[in-house]
């Protein structure tokens, strides 16, 4: 009996300790306290990547050819982790790519590429956007970048409207972002 009474007692100090605010006991402002990664983070690391630049091309293609999409993504703040970047095409993800950020203070870019084949595709004006989004990013309004000149896309064999020919290239750039970093 002795031993259980003990833990009886220990149990009420231990939910003392965690159910009591701190300010309570000390006569001052009520304040939780919290246990160690009682807060949610368990760390203190600031965590902001972005999408700074998107290349399109071609942008005037036939159904059936391969679009390439080039990215630049900027790690920066802290932190490592795998996280999924996306290519949506009208809103729809057509393809993801897993990439690890963070490993070293000097790799801050990162850059990815997507092929989207367009065989089964109808005709018409797609628009392009890639995401990379980690859930605790401190500022995630830069987690995506949309290409504002649409992607055009005609049915194979077909002359594009106004004469033009295949081919051609649009890019997006974040406009906070030094491009002198992307280097060649």
């Amino acid at each position: 009996m002795p031993g259980s009474r003990r833990m009886l007692w220990l149990a009420i100090g231990v939910l003392v300790t965690v159910a009591v605010p701190a300010g309570v006991v000390s006569g001052g402002m009520a304040e939780p306290v919290l246990l160690a990664d009682q807060d949610g983070g368990g760390s203190d690391m600031n965590i902001d990547l972005a999408v700074r630049q998107v290349t399109v091309a071609p942008v005037r293609a036939q159904a059936g050819d391969v679009v390439h999409v080039d990215v630049v993504i900027e790690n920066k703040a802290e932190g490592s982790q795998t996280t999924s970047a996306h290519l949506l095409v009208n809103g729809k993800v057509v393809a993801s790519e897993l990439f690890t950020w963070g490993w070293s203070p000097g790799e801050r870019l990162h850059r990815l590429s997507f092929n989207w084949d367009t065989q089964k595709v109808p005709p018409g004006e797609y628009r392009i956007r890639v995401e990379a989004y980690v859930r605790e990013d401190s500022s995630p309004f830069d987690n995506r970048l949309d290409v504002t000149q649409p992607l055009l896309i005609v049915p194979a064999g077909s002359a594009f409207p106004g004469g033009g020919a295949a081919g051609g290239s649009a890019t997006e750039t974040d406009p906070r972002f030094d491009t002198s970093r992307i280097g060649g």
